[in-house]
């Protein structure tokens, strides 16, 4: 089970972002491999905290992590940087955190910052929405989608940048009131990646690239929202030479429900009935996310009672159970009655069982809504 994230930053979750930023840096130079070389422990604690802080740094990731905790994420394999990163996320992302704690950069052993290392480029990320049937939401499921990525076409060859020399970054030198100041920016000539195109396909364009369909399997996970941004690590577009590929983020789009209707976890489904029906009692077959059920009403059932079936409605992200389904009974009153049946009821008009006589325990409307929510 994956510990919670505040407790492995040893933050509280009233953390000022000031707060989380410290106690990451604190516990990232504590688990840096540069300080730790050859230590497998520690590499993967030195992971855990750059995950924890790639969520817990970001204001929208932070309120769904609030709200569903791991589940809001896992459903296709990571945070927005990865499940379980790599050190070439880790400090492409996060390198400044370090300051000088490690010569200056974030780097180590060949990744990431200006350590001597090469710094490799993500690609840029794609955005799709899947749309999900509310019993898809219900029950989770896999969608295959099909996908154009840009892709490194087979044959480009590259080469050193001139410019950066490998390095992916140019040094500056500036002369300020407070002295001379070396500022690192990014290669223009390579883009940060250290290299360039010596030569490629006729088909590639100029970053030696080709677009090419692909289709990427989704795991979604009962209970998302719509809105809901889910991430496949890996499936955006490529970047030049050794660089990492984009993520492929995903949308939930939910569909309207032809009888039911969302609240949460809740379900709401409305259920007509007739006049004989609420008083002689009937049994009815209503639609749930998992398939038809069929209830008992009992005689003399008034039209606005609400009947609650325990767990028949969205599972929780956070495995929490499932939301419950109301049924809003309604007494459907006929518009139009022919000679007889307004016969019937005329006689009814004064009969003593036909008068409204709501008892003590006959919720009101107001009551009612407000057991809904509570």
């Amino acid at each position: 089970m994956k510990k919670d994230f505040y407790e492995i930053l040893g933050i509280s979750k009233n953390a000022t972002p000031e707060e989380i930023k410290k106690a990451y840096r604190k516990k990232a130079i504590e688990f840096h491999p540069d300080k730790n070389p050859g230590n497998k422990e520690a590499e993967e604690n030195f992971k855990t905290c750059a995950e924890a802080y790639e969520v817990l740094s970001d204001p929208n990731k932070k309120a769904k992590y609030d709200q569903y905790g791991h589940q809001a994420f896992d459903g296709s394999g990571g945070y927005g940087g990865g499940h379980h990163m790599n050190m070439d996320d880790i400090f492409s992302q996060f390198g400044d955190i370090f300051g000088g704690a490690f010569g200056g950069g974030g780097g180590f052993s060949g990744f990431g910052g200006n350590s001597g290392g090469q710094r490799r480029v993500k690609g840029s990320n794609l955005r799709i929405k899947v749309k999900l049937t509310l019993e898809e939401v219900a029950n989770g499921v896999e969608k295959k989608v099909k996908v154009k990525r840009k892709i490194q076409a087979s044959g480009v060859k590259y080469k050193t940048c001139p410019t950066c020399n490998g390095q992916g970054q140019v040094l500056r030198v500036t002369n300020t009131i407070l002295g001379r100041m070396q500022t690192a920016t990014t290669c223009t000539t390579c883009g940060g990646s250290g290299q360039t195109i010596e030569s490629k396909p006729s088909n590639a364009d100029v970053h030696g690239m080709i677009m090419e369909d692909e289709t990427v399997s989704i795991k979604i996970p009962a209970g998302v929202v719509d809105g809901m941004q889910l991430k496949v690590s890996n499936k955006g577009n490529d970047a030049p030479g050794n660089g990492i590929p984009g993520d492929l983020i995903v949308v939930i789009e939910e569909l309207e429900h032809e009888f039911l209707k969302r609240e949460g976890e809740n379900l709401h489904y409305d259920l007509y009935i007739s006049f004989p029906e609420a008083a002689l009692g009937v049994s009815k077959e209503i639609d749930t996310v998992s398939g038809k059920v069929r209830i008992k009403l009992e005689e003399g059932i008034q039209s606005g009672k609400i009947l609650r079936l325990k767990g028949k409605g969205i599972p929780s992200l956070n495995s929490y159970g499932s939301g419950d389904l109301l049924v809003h009974i309604n007494v459907w009153t006929p518009k139009k009655l022919d000679k007889e049946q307004r016969q019937f009821f005329e006689n009814m008009l004064n009969n003593e069982n036909f008068k409204p006589n709501p008892e003590k325990s006959d919720k009101s409307f107001f009551e009612k809504v407000k057991d809904m929510f509570s």
